[in-house]
């Protein structure tokens, strides 16, 4: 099967490149430097030619909610025109648990996003998933002032990348099913823990500072909005896991690897009440169904 992958070179599109190709498939990375540009169109209809699914696991370094709008509005129109145009059957976009309740920065253009996909003209598939375990390292090296390192006050359900990458293949050779179960991590954290434990596994320095964000997106991060509600599948690494199995790839290019036996497990979750508005959302939509196993 001919796949395209857009941002392919990401945390999650490395995985899904390589194990896409592991699997037979032929992939089409689609990137500036494989003369796809997806942010002004071009060469993206030469690339999709003969492509039966396109997977969308783009991504863009920014907190202003107008600058990730304009490039997630950008792309996802770009590539379902295109996909339209060269007959494309399926499109899959990656999504964040929880989004739609806190779209504030980076999360605002995701948001739309999941509207373009659903009101365009392919027919689509989306995934949500909570934070990567990487995503403790990326906390770690974003705001450090002298030997402080701030880091958000947050709960997170980290999940393993490359189990996002495997579920997102799964879903692409089937048929497009709209909005699919999400996917989160084994265990419930707290960001200033992982964070704790990844200083002391990598012999980094600094001092953790934990700090509550202002605003609405800062009472998302502390309040379980970004955790899994309703039923959802879980995947089997563990962030400790994780954390094993970083030092031995320090010194190599690709990144740590979830168990080659892991398997996701369907979780029906309670902790937000059935009175609020994502609670009501998923009652009766058949998110329960299995999908891609």
């Amino acid at each position: 099967m001919k796949i395209a992958i857009a941002g392919g070179t990401g945390t999650v599109g490395n995985h899904l490149t390589g194990i896409a190709r592991e699997r037979g498939h032929e992939v089409v990375v689609l990137s500036r430097s494989t003369g796809a540009d997806l942010v002004s169109a071009a060469g993206l209809p030469a690339a999709l030619d003969g492509v039966a699914a396109v997977i969308d696991v783009t991504g863009v370094q920014t907190q202003s909610s107008a600058k990730s709008r304009a490039f997630f509005g950008a792309v996802t129109r770009n590539l379902l025109d295109a996909e339209r145009d060269a007959g494309v059957a399926h499109h899959l976009a990656l999504g964040i648990v929880g989004s739609d309740l806190a779209p504030f920065g980076y999360y605002a253009g995701k948001v739309a996003q999941e509207e373009r996909v659903e009101a365009g003209p392919v027919p689509w598939t989306i995934l949500r998933a909570t934070q990567f375990h990487e995503f403790a390292a990326q906390v770690f090296g974003q705001y450090r002032f002298g030997p402080f390192v701030l880091i958000p006050s947050m709960r997170s359900q980290p999940v393993a990348a490359r189990e996002v990458a495997e579920r997102l293949l799964e879903l692409a050779v089937g048929e497009p099913q709209g909005r699919v179960r999400d996917l989160a991590g084994p265990e419930q954290h707290r960001m200033i823990d992982m964070v704790e434990r990844y200083v002391a596994r990598t012999g980094s320095s600094g001092r953790l500072v934990q700090i509550p964000v202002p605003g609405g997106f800062g009472r998302a991060l502390r309040d379980g909005t970004l955790l899994p509600v309703g039923c959802h599948d879980e995947g089997a690494q563990t962030f400790g896991e994780w954390l094993e199995a970083l030092l031995p790839l320090l010194n190599r290019a690709g990144p740590p690897t979830a168990p080659a036996d892991s398997a996701a497990r369907r979780r029906c979750s309670t902790r937000q009440t059935a009175g609020t508005p994502r609670a009501r959302s998923q009652a009766g939509s058949g998110r329960c169904t299995p999908v891609g196993r």
